[in-house]
């Protein structure tokens, strides 16, 4: 095999083809990148067993060929070459790397070993990567990290006609961000469960590429989800199990609720959130057209802060988790934020909290986003 690339094409390439590979893996050959030179150029890819990229770019091939080469090193040896043309070349089992006045000399990986990429065909849907990438982004902080429960460390996409619901919850708190999308594969009603770790590097990667073509398959008795934009592409694996019907947990509406400038308040919890313990809450009072955030209950320190609000409807008085909360602030991209307050059969115990985006103090809130956070008991 021997051919020619640009150096900032073949960086860009290598760096994508290994963004998704494990920083560990038990079978040395699953860090390698799968370089394959035609005549159409070059196509490099990872796989995992679990999730695969796939990237084409243009290059001048006087021999075809496959080579398996060290995804990481490559990857090193690429973002540091000198400003000029890059010449792979294969003599027996080595991998010739020519750049300028550098050389490299790399050991091939047996290729004959390498697992079968997936190829997905088809499409189910298109939309904006911009719109997509912003919505995993409001969502995915909510997924679990506890891998106990591996069905609720995924984000859950909802197709229905044209429009795409992204989902995921940690028991303590759920996040839905719905977006309209052109489905391309008909309108029937799908669901997919992708790794919440694996879609956040997606939304990452793909942020900027104009269209994302979204693919949904089951082949040879395995659930894949497809991702692609810009000659570029990525399976996963989809969580096997039912994911937990969270949307139901969600108010039809909410009467008693207030506005707050969505900055003032993400600055007043940081500061207030300086004198708890980790996993200790925040008391956030709302009452007087204002919100006072207090923590209490400390030994060493106390703080304590109000904030103007606009309230609608009786006093409340809530408990939260301040980095749940700055989650849901951080994810409503508004100047304000409505926090409404639910109520349950026991009137001893707070209802979750519904956190939605509002463009002024006296707009209706926006419904797009969501977020209900579960408050803990009131420290009294």
């Amino acid at each position: 095999m021997k051919f020619q690339v640009n150096r900032d094409v073949l960086s860009e390439a290598v760096s994508f083809a290994v963004k998704m590979l494990p920083a560990r893996t038990t079978l040395p050959i699953l860090s390698g990148v799968l370089i394959e030179a035609t005549t159409d150029g070059l196509t490099l890819s990872s796989f995992d067993y679990e999730v695969s990229t796939q990237t084409k770019v243009a290059a001048t091939v006087d021999t075809p060929g496959r080579v398996l080469v060290s995804g990481r090193l490559l990857a090193e040896i690429a973002n540091r070459l000198p400003n000029a043309p890059v010449t792979f070349e294969t003599i027996d089992s080595r991998i010739q790397v020519s750049c300028g006045p550098a050389n490299f000399t790399l050991l091939s990986m047996p290729v004959e070993e390498y697992p079968t990429i997936p190829q997905i065909e088809g499409e189910t849907g298109v939309l904006p990567a911009e719109d997509f990438s912003a919505a995993v982004a409001q969502v995915a902080v909510a997924a679990s990290r506890d891998d106990v429960t591996p069905v609720i460390t995924g984000v859950q996409l909802e197709i229905s006609g044209n429009s795409l619901s992204l989902v995921a919850t940690d028991r303590y708190r759920v996040a839905i961000r719905d977006i309209p999308w052109e489905a391309t594969g008909g309108t029937d009603v799908q669901t997919a469960l992708v790794p919440a770790r694996t879609i956040q590097e997606i939304g990452k990667t793909f942020g900027h590429s104009g269209n994302i073509s979204i693919a949904i398959t089951n082949k040879d008795d395995r659930e894949l989800i497809a991702f692609s934009a810009d000659n570029k592409t990525v399976t996963s694996l989809l969580i096997k199990g039912n994911f937990p019907p969270v949307k139901r947990l969600f108010p039809e509406k909410v009467e008693n609720f207030a506005v707050v400038n969505t900055a003032d308040l993400i600055e007043a919890t940081r500061r207030v959130k300086l004198v708890v313990e980790r996993e200790a809450a925040l008391r956030f009072t709302f009452a007087e057209n204002g919100v006072t955030l207090e923590a209490i209950g400390g030994e060493q320190a106390q703080a304590s802060e109000k904030i103007d609000a606009v309230i609608s409807g009786p006093d409340v008085v809530v408990s939260l988790k301040p980095d749940f909360l700055l989650d849901g602030l951080g994810a409503v991209h508004s100047e304000f934020t409505r926090i409404g307050f639910t109520s349950v059969e026991n009137p001893g115990k707070p209802g979750p909290v519904l956190i939605t985006s509002q463009t002024s103090k006296d707009a209706p809130s926006e419904e797009a986003f969501r977020y209900l956070l579960q408050p803990n008991l009131l420290l009294r």
